[in-house]
């Protein structure tokens, strides 16, 4: 007798879970390339991305949940194995499972998988012993979902207090913001709340189904994440570069506000992304896109205003794929800095006198934002222009001493974490 839905989907969080860690890929990989997960019902398919999302979310607070429940030390315990307890800590700790379904059906898939099979009656123990302490989870401190060198690295940069506050802010499920061509009306007829910053935040849902979807006339992008395009304010008419431009949103608002532009990205496959949303928006006219490195593009124009969205550790994006936490070791992050530098280098060159340019990372690593900047700045090749708290509606606590944004959130603001700097070239 085969297995049900229900033991089917447990087994397959496990699997994914596990491959995830092994191949150190995203989710979004991970579940695009997942067969079996396509062949799911939606509302089965559904169940498994909350399990498997749900554990990396708090996957360190799991791990130390479970340190007092098993004889040996978690690390120990084989990949597999590990992985359906944290499956079955989701279900029975967040996810409100009954336990007679958490616990059953995840023994009974841990069963029929051949790396789990001889461990069943370990993992039956186990989570009944979960189903007992409802609370166990609660206990144990935010700063511990994320590896121990991860949180070192964010108390270094942004101090204990403001760390805490980001790993605070990673338990909760972020809200979905769009960029809209009008957001009030947007807000309106999706039930949705327009934000001080001119974001609309709407209520989850399959973004391909919602109201003014094919019609272009918004597009998913972080609150935080629109921001940098706004800063840079350019005007109509302008010649605006957008370098490392993919997935679009940016370029999208660039477009928007009448800006011809250049939207450069290395990654072919990512321009794919942008040509879908420029066609869909109706900005294809406006906007030249071009597969090339950043750091090596070339052109005899001079630009008006240039948008660097440079390529980083994504360690501000946590709450919106905690995966990243566990997919990337501390090496991995020591290249960004001088790849950055590079990138915005280049930038500078391709700035027309008295020209603008805003400088941002999805991580609030200061070796990654702040960091790079004030190297430029001491190289001499451009000075700083301070944001004002006005530009930047809804996020005035989030100016830094030097006239910068680091846009952590905090009470009443769930959105990624931003380093946001505007330059001009020195000599102007």
């Amino acid at each position: 007798m085969g297995l049900g839905p229900g033991a089917l989907s447990r087994r397959l969080a496990a699997r994914l879970l596990a491959q995830t860690l092994k191949q150190r890929q995203t989710l979004d990989q991970i579940f695009s390339a997942s067969a079996e997960l396509a062949e799911l019902e939606r509302r089965d398919a559904g169940f498994v991305r909350a399990m498997v999302t749900g554990a990396f979310r708090e996957l360190g607070r799991i791990d130390d949940a479970l340190a007092g429940l098993v004889e040996r030390p978690v690390e120990q315990l084989d990949p597999l194995v590990l992985a359906f307890l944290r499956i079955g800590a989701v279900q029975l700790w967040r996810l409100d499972a009954p336990v007679h379904a958490a616990v059953g059906e995840t023994v009974a898939a841990a069963k029929a998988e051949p790396g789990s099979a001889r461990a069943a009656g370990l993992i039956n123990a186990v989570l009944r012993r979960m189903s007992e302490d409802p609370a166990r989870l609660d206990g144990v401190s935010a700063t511990r979902i994320w590896p121990d060198w991860l949180w070192a690295q964010m108390k270094a940069s942004i101090g204990p207090d403001r760390a805490a506050a980001l790993a605070d802010a990673q338990l909760e499920l972020p809200a979905l913001h769009l960029t809209a061509l009008d957001p009030a009306a947007t807000a309106e007829s999706l039930e949705g709340t327009l934000l001080p910053s001119g974001s609309v935040a709407v209520p989850m849902g399959r973004v391909s189904e919602m109201e003014g979807y094919g019609e272009g006339g918004w597009w998913v992008q972080d609150a935080a994440a629109a921001l940098p395009a706004r800063i840079l304010n350019a005007q109509a008419g302008e010649h605006v570069l957008d370098l490392c431009a993919a997935p679009g949103g940016k370029t999208l608002q660039l477009a928007a506000a009448g800006a011809h532009v250049t939207a450069v990205d290395r990654a072919a496959s990512r321009l794919t992304r942008v040509h879908e949303n420029l066609a869909r928006t109706g900005f294809a006219g406006q906007v030249e896109v071009v597969c090339a490195d950043a750091r090596k593009f070339t052109t005899t124009a001079r630009f008006d205003a240039i948008l660097v969205d440079a390529p980083c550790s994504a360690l501000g994006t946590l709450a919106r794929h905690p995966e990243g936490a566990w997919i990337k070791r501390p090496q991995d992050l020591e290249g960004f800095p001088k790849l950055q530098a590079e990138i915005l280098r280049a930038a500078m060159a391709l700035l027309k006198p008295g020209g603008r340019l805003v400088y941002c990372v999805c991580t609030p690593l200061k070796a990654e934002g702040l960091e790079v900047v004030n190297l430029v700045l001491k190289e001499g090749l451009a000075r700083r222009i301070p944001i004002h708290l006005k530009e930047a509606p809804g996020f005035e606590a989030c100016a830094t001493d030097p006239g910068d944004l680091l846009t952590l959130p905090g009470p009443g603001r769930r959105h990624d974490a931003f380093y946001i700097a505007r330059l001009t070239p020195a000599e102007s």
